[in-house]
């Protein structure tokens, strides 16, 4: 453990996590998701035990992370990328998931370069506006892609929640299946991959809710974090400290709890407020918004108030310790997504990987305080 501020991840849960998954989505084709930790090979490693049968990742550089750590693995690429990037793509990555036809016919002229193949998701908004064409779109689209000589369309997609919080359903994943039998018609013959969309769909297959056709999700908060994406709550009995991140503490001091002084706006543009709760003892931690987002940080010592955060300083409430954290000493938190992504992009964050097989999958820290009783 360093004296920076360390992001902990538990390989043995992220592995115990995804077997869960994988065996509730029973034979639904799980691509585990590793852009939150920047294309992590440790994670990927541990997704691929736990059962996950490709991996998938937004960036062609985490991609080549992957692949240079030995990966050979399935890759999807999950964010289209540009047409003068197609070479890497179709280097690097199996699968992409495409919107656009002059994209896939770079695509196409790149792998004719390489001698190689490469298969394309053909994306449909149904309501998320983040990425796929409407799908008065598709027949084209699909028909273009089909003529294709180093292209495969492998199947077609949705993304919801990401960018419109658009909740799966019934009704509109039932309308992803639907589309998914009319290209088959027209192709004449079967798609191997309608994909359902991310962890925001689980819940719809765990309710027995799923139309049948969807045959795969792509998997990564749900696996990593232990939650349902819908509500941010417990699933599956998951571990839900996977991630843990440690700041050491660089000052503890009692000070008033309301500022003194007129107020303004504070260095990213908001006014805070304050609550007047007197004189209390506060510690500043060496992480900041820089690192993480300071609400999306859950101590894991319940006796620990995140109040706020500035670039570079966390400053938590810690009166009700039985005392007073001792400078360089460590203060945890179990991070959530918006929070994972930024400690793992940090570069003023060390990581370190971690086993724990055999421990418990409950965070440690409910019931075993960082500081102890005296």
């Amino acid at each position: 453990m360093t004296a920076r501020a360390t992001l902990t991840i538990d390989l043995d849960k992220i592995r115990g996590n995804t077997r869960r998954v994988v065996a509730a989505l029973d034979g639904m084709y799980v691509v585990g998701v590793t852009k939150v930790t920047c294309g992590s090979p440790e994670v990927a490693r541990a997704l691929l035990a736990g059962g996950a049968q490709a991996l998938g990742d937004s960036r062609l550089e985490n991609a080549e992370r992957l692949r240079a750590s030995g990966i050979v693995a399935p890759i999807w690429l999950l964010r289209s990328p540009t047409p003068a990037l197609a070479a890497d793509a179709v280097h690097l990555t199996d699968v992409s998931l495409e919107s656009e036809l002059e994209t896939v016919l770079a695509l196409e002229r790149a792998a004719a370069v390489a001698g190689k193949r490469h298969a394309v998701i053909a994306m449909v908004d149904l309501g998320d506006l983040r990425e796929g064409m409407l799908p008065a779109d598709l027949p084209a689209f699909a028909a273009a892609v089909e003529a294709l000589a180093h292209i495969d369309l492998a199947g077609i997609g949705v993304n919801l929640t990401c960018y419109g919080a658009v909740c799966p359903t019934p009704e509109n994943l039932g309308e992803l299946a639907a589309l998914a039998a009319q290209t088959e018609r027209r192709l004449g013959r079967r798609l191997e991959f309608v994909s359902g969309g991310n962890s925001g769909s689980m819940a719809l297959t765990l309710a027995g809710r799923m139309p049948a056709a969807i045959n795969s999700l792509r998997i990564g908060e749900t696996i990593l974090l232990g939650v349902d994406t819908l509500t941010r709550e417990p699933t599956l009995d998951l571990a839900l400290d996977a991630f843990v991140v440690e700041a050491p503490v660089i000052e503890c001091l009692v000070k008033p709890s309301m500022p003194s002084g007129e107020t303004t706006q504070d260095a990213f543009g908001n006014r805070p407020t304050f609550v007047d709760r007197g004189p209390r003892r506060r510690a500043i931690c060496a992480l900041g918004r820089q690192d993480a987002p300071p609400e999306g940080l859950v101590p894991v010592d319940p006796r620990v108030e995140v109040l706020g955060a500035s670039s570079d300083h966390l400053i938590v409430d810690v009166e009700a310790l039985s005392r007073a954290p001792r400078l360089g000493e460590r203060l945890a938190f179990v991070p959530n997504y918006g929070a994972t992504l930024q400690l793992s992009t940090s570069a003023y964050v060390d990581t370190e990987f971690v086993h724990s097989a055999g421990l418990t999958n409950k965070i440690v820290a409910r019931s075993t305080p960082s500081i102890p009783e005296e």
